[in-house]
């Protein structure tokens, strides 16, 4: 069982059975990773092996969909690289063979949800699919087939250019033929409507292309990532934490994402170091006052055990709306772990 959310006034974390169905599997053992790098105590660090190994079906089995970077990096990642476990690089190549399975060339994207092709109607690409994409890219400087970079950058390419709009805010989903590669259409799912801007979605995207820069140093992946970042934060409240959905016509009075605060200020202390000079400056100082403000006004306490309060998982679908959510609690601590590398 591991910790999923944390409903508003409870409090004690719902637990989930760990399933191939559920994405959020790999953020528990790697926030236990996490705290045994902080600590180095090796009850925590029994912990994290006992939840990480938990998962390793998921290296084993047929891609159920592109969730395997989110389960398989945050905890046999962290995992290899705090214990350099061969065991665990072993998971990890593994995995990746699993997604590289999703790709269509035709489409030059891999498939996000198998499942859903028939509701979209086509091979469909959503954005959340950038942070699994570290998982091959790894793999491919770590022993596997080195190809998987090649995919990894065809699907960044091809998400750019229509996952994203003009004014470099994001498309949650990208729809394409399945035998041509045809661009279909971009929408939602998760977001308000098909031409608003998803906080959490364009979040992924920030941290996705930062992290595409990372293994390629391709330019383009930095000026990509600049603009999507200035996009997200010419927009943002004075508290630094985002509404659910940017464009919401319902704004002030509805939910916020602490999540989405926490993928960004993470992906913007990288990004800092990218950019350099003014510009990167700049984007420290506004990771810095994203997480003050978390701690300073969305910050669990004695009655709610999580990092974070205030996140949004799914508005249009009616679930875990201001809830704790163990991903945002996830990237918080990976935000200040990499915010206290810099001191």
């Amino acid at each position: 069982m591991s910790p999923r959310n944390i409903a508003p006034g409870d409090s004690t974390w719902n637990l989930c059975p760990v399933s191939k169905e559920l994405w959020t599997e790999g953020f528990w053992p790697g926030v236990l990773w996490y705290d045994y790098e902080h600590t180095s105590d090796p009850e925590i660090r029994e912990a994290a092996e006992k939840y990480t190994e938990a998962l390793e079906f998921i290296s084993e089995i047929p891609a159920y969909d592109h969730d395997l970077g989110f389960i398989i990096f945050c905890s046999y990642g962290n995992g290899y690289r705090l214990t350099g476990n061969p065991e665990y690089r072993d998971v990890i190549l593994a995995t990746a063979d699993r997604l590289a399975s999703l790709y269509n060339p035709a489409a030059g994207t891999i498939l996000s949800w198998p499942r859903e092709v028939g509701n979209f109607g086509g091979h469909n690409t959503i954005i959340d699919n950038m942070i699994n994409l570290e998982t091959l890219f790894w793999a491919a400087e770590n022993g596997g087939n080195p190809e998987y970079a090649a995919i990894a950058r065809s699907h960044a390419d091809t998400t750019m250019k229509y996952n994203f709009r003009p004014d470099g805010s994001s498309y949650h989903v990208a729809v394409y033929d399945p035998e041509s590669g045809r661009h279909i259409r971009s929408c939602t799912h998760q977001g308000y409507s098909d031409s608003s801007m998803w906080a959490r979605g364009q979040a992924w995207g920030i941290y996705g292309y930062t992290m595409c820069y990372r293994f390629t140093h391709d330019r383009k992946y930095l000026d990509f990532a600049c603009r999507i970042t200035d996009a997200y934060l010419s927009r943002l409240p004075e508290d630094m934490v985002p509404y659910w959905d940017f464009d919401d016509p319902g704004i002030p009075d509805v939910s916020r994402d602490a999540s989405a605060a926490a993928v960004v200020a993470s992906a913007l202390i990288e990004l800092s170091g990218y950019a350099g000079g003014d510009k990167g400056a700049s984007y420290l100082s506004a990771a810095e006052k994203m997480l003050c403000s978390l701690y300073e006004n969305y910050r669990g306490g004695d009655s709610c055990p999580a990092f974070l309060l205030h996140s949004t998982g799914h508005r249009p679908a009616g679930t875990e709306i201001d809830y704790s959510i163990i991903y945002a609690d996830y990237y918080y601590i990976e935000a200040l772990t990499r915010l206290r590398g810099l001191r």
